[in-house]
């Protein structure tokens, strides 16, 4: 791990020491190398690429096919001081166009793109311009076609393998089988990369298993009243209307 990983770490994000697998990550990207990375939702999977888009040459490229998650990544990076900016459908013409001018200047560290503004032609063409660090590939389980979650743009996102080949790029999940990462790997082209998997255990969460009996509402009530008074939970249910009827 170099040194300006760790003090970016340190100075930017406010961490003392990096999550299990992270550094390695981070490594494994500076030197300029592809990966895969599953890790559970909150393990930190944006560090992973945040990091390395700072310590490397240029601007860091990050394909998110959710708006609202871009845009609340965006903020936090700028109010930790990184340049950050996005592109998406939800701007005005005129702050799409200032932020261009900020890429193509080199002012900005980290720029956020939704997959379909990524591969339109003008924007593979401004990618072409300045330098860039690396391409980071948000929710890769997208590019599945036996997900739920498929989205065709994302089989296109090869085309940054033929285009920019010497720019490294990660692929981060925290939903992929064995049958997924093959396909991640395969259909972004993704070259030599290295998988790197975290324990999806969550020693917080216990499972409890209780047979209904009689009015299974008037259970559900004894056990929050006799064992969590006071405190919030979640109840989940197999339909709307078993929710609105247990409501």
């Amino acid at each position: 791990m170099s040194d300006q990983a760790a003090h970016i770490l340190r100075s930017v994000f406010g961490y003392d020491s990096f999550r299990p697998s992270q550094d390695e990550v981070v490594a494994h990207l500076i030197d300029g190398r592809d990966a895969l990375v599953l890790m559970p939702t909150g393990g930190g999977k944006s560090l992973c690429f945040q990091i390395p888009a700072l310590v490397r040459f240029g601007t860091g490229i990050v394909v998110s096919p959710l708006i609202a998650l871009m845009q609340d990544q965006v903020a936090a990076l700028q109010q930790a001081g990184v340049r950050a900016a996005f592109l998406n459908s939800s701007q005005r013409p005129v702050d799409a166009r200032r932020v261009e001018a900020q890429f193509r200047a080199g002012e900005l560290d980290l720029l956020y793109l939704a997959p379909e503004r990524l591969l339109l032609d003008r924007t593979l063409q401004m990618l072409d311009g300045p330098p860039l660090a690396l391409f980071a590939i948000d929710e890769a389980h997208c590019v599945s076609q036996w997900g739920h979650d498929f989205r065709p743009e994302y089989l296109q996102l090869a085309v940054l393998a033929e285009r920019f080949p010497a720019v490294p790029r990660i692929a981060l999940t925290a939903t992929a089988d064995e049958r997924t990462r093959v396909e991640i790997v395969e259909r972004l082209a993704l070259k030599d990369a290295r998988i790197f998997i975290n324990s999806f255990d969550r020693p917080n969460i216990r499972y409890r298993i209780h047979e209904g009996q009689g009015n299974v509402r008037d259970q559900l009530l004894r056990f929050m009243r006799d064992e969590h008074p006071g405190e919030a939970g979640i109840v989940y249910c197999l339909s709307r209307k078993k929710t609105g009827d247990l409501a």
